[in-house]
């Protein structure tokens, strides 16, 4: 296999400047045997297709980049940065691989994986909040301690951990990519665990785009209209007379109340009609 260049990416460029040269670290060619995967790994699930398409450039052009491991008790190595690697060279069959090797402490560590993976466009936002969570509870991060060390915005890193109060069964969703990140942010902003699942599924089973979610959504959180009161129906003898002031006047008349107190309403539409209600007024 032939000896590739070591690029790892702005983000992971960033974090080994910190510690000294890496580009100095010299390569060394690990036996596949020899290496474990992470179980603090950000990326939970991984796309056979996607690792097997990988697996075919690997035996055609050998491994671009390589992996970063520490070392394990026993002789062995844990993986830090490129676990997907590492599947598609046991996917194509190859006997040793070639990592570098850093003494990098906990902290460090899950810095470089979840950057790696954040690098990768197809780690879904569960997954990437999940990471972001660890961080900062185990290396005791703010939001924007986390944001500055991973390269993103505040509000990018706040929109990504809100999404985890979201019900599971929306995460699901969202982790399986019949929701995305835009659909996520947009049910983490309404306050019921049942409004979300509501127009989740709503979403998920008519494929509505992330606007048409928004609109639905902001329905959801436009306070309801009252209904005025239902009128109670009038006593008899006030109906008549509402009936008959129709007739007399020939305006539309409203009474509320009771035979003992009460309101009348006389509406007119136009000018004559409220000459016409004066003329009868001086008559009487």
């Amino acid at each position: 296999m032939a000896r590739k260049a070591h690029g790892l990416g702005r983000g992971l460029d960033s974090l080994f400047a910190e510690t000294g040269d890496w580009e100095s670290t010299p390569l060394q060619e690990i036996p596949i045997g020899e290496l474990d995967i992470n179980p603090d790994q950000p990326r939970k699930s991984f796309d056979e297709e996607s690792i097997g398409l990988l697996a075919e450039s690997i035996r055609d052009q050998g491994v671009l980049q390589p992996l970063i491991v520490v070392a394990s008790p026993g002789g062995r190595y844990r993986i830090i940065a490129g676990e997907r690697r590492y599947r598609a060279c046991r996917m194509a069959g190859l006997e040793k691989v070639p990592c570098i090797v850093k003494d990098l402490d906990i902290v460090r560590q899950m810095e470089i994986a979840l950057i790696e993976n954040l690098q990768r466009e197809d780690l879904n936002p569960i997954d990437a909040a999940k990471g972001i969570r660890a961080l900062m509870q185990q290396c005791g991060y703010t939001q924007d301690k986390v944001a500055a060390r991973l390269g993103k915005s505040r509000p990018a890193v706040a929109n990504l951990l809100r999404v985890l109060g979201l019900p599971e069964e929306i995460t699901d969703m969202v982790r399986e990519g019949q929701l995305s990140a835009g659909h996520a942010r947009v049910l983490a902003g309404l306050t019921s665990p049942e409004e979300q699942l509501s127009l989740g599924r709503k979403a998920a089973a008519e494929g509505l785009n992330v606007r048409q979610v928004e609109a639905l959504a902001a329905q959801m959180k436009a306070p309801a209209k009252k209904k005025p009161p239902a009128r109670k129906p009038l006593e008899p003898e006030l109906a008549e007379l509402q009936e008959r002031l129709l007739e007399k006047t020939g305006m539309r008349a409203t009474l509320t109340g009771t035979p003992r107190k009460g309101r009348i309403v006389l509406q007119y539409g136009s000018l004559d009609e409220l000459n016409r209600l004066s003329e009868m007024l001086e008559k009487i």
